[in-house]
């Protein structure tokens, strides 16, 4: 417990600047807004998100699965499972809760409003995988908290995961090119950019698919995988489509308000 904020912040600050680095030397894309005013904007509302979620929730995911670890409660410690099934499943099983999550995100107009802060990012890089609105940081903590006590969730499996969700995530709003052999095996085990940068499509039916943030499956199992965008990757329109000329997209203040407006 006492070194999980370590690793966490390493691990995410390790591919926070591999991507950077990745991107800027070899991008998809030409980004539209000014870098520096964006990367800050965004990086500011994680900042903001993080301060606020420690506030709310002291002892965060990883805490609360060490009680319920220690009070023995949840299905996990109801059932025979060897320690490293336990921690497997578990990940799998979060998940899958971050995919119906995700889904609802997008199917109740009220956290619509407050998850189309994300999608309002006119580009798409690895920013985009931090730019989320404090609320919906908050909402969805509460979601993984109570997710966690009632699965019993093994204090090693919930490291893992946030470890992986915050790296896939970055990863998977990448800018880069991965090649075609690559990308088509990579989709088996872990969300693509290619994949998911069709979700921030203008179309809307576009972006109401490949809602998985790390495994694919779920898309798979559930029919919301699209394997392509109607147009090519470097040309599609990045964002929603009422915002396309509004430059205040990128800015930190607006993106606080935007869900009340």
């Amino acid at each position: 417990m006492q070194y999980e904020p370590i690793i966490r912040f390493s691990c995410f600050f390790g591919v926070l600047v591999f991507m950077l680095l990745w991107e800027t030397m070899v991008p998809l894309r030409n980004l539209s807004a000014p870098r520096r005013i964006r990367w800050l904007s965004n990086v500011g509302l994680l900042v903001i998100g993080t301060v606020l979620l420690r506030a709310a929730f002291p002892m965060a995911a990883v805490g609360m699965a060490a009680i319920a670890e220690k009070q023995q409660f949840g299905l996990v410690h109801l059932s025979p499972l060897p320690p490293w099934q336990a921690v497997v499943l578990s990940i799998i099983a979060l998940d899958f809760i971050v995919y119906l999550n995700h889904v609802l995100f997008h199917a109740l107009p009220g956290l619509w409003r407050i998850h189309r802060v994300h999608h309002a990012d006119l580009d798409f890089d690895v920013t985009t995988g931090l730019r989320f609105h404090p609320f919906e940081i908050l909402l969805s903590m509460g979601v993984k908290v109570g997710s966690i006590l009632l699965l019993g969730t093994p204090v090693m499996a919930v490291l893992i995961f946030e470890v992986l969700l915050n790296a896939t995530s970055m990863f998977n709003h990448g800018n880069i090119h991965l090649p075609h052999r690559v990308d088509s095996r990579l989709r088996h085990i872990v969300v693509t950019p290619s994949m998911h940068r069709i979700h921030h499509s203008a179309i809307t039916q576009e972006t109401n698919s490949n809602f998985g943030f790390n495994l694919p499956w779920w898309d798979y199992l559930f029919g919301t995988y699209r394997a392509k965008p109607s147009v090519d990757a470097k040309t599609m329109t990045i964002g929603l489509s009422e915002y396309q000329k509004d430059w205040r997209v990128a800015q930190l203040p607006w993106m606080l308000a935007f869900p009340f407006f």
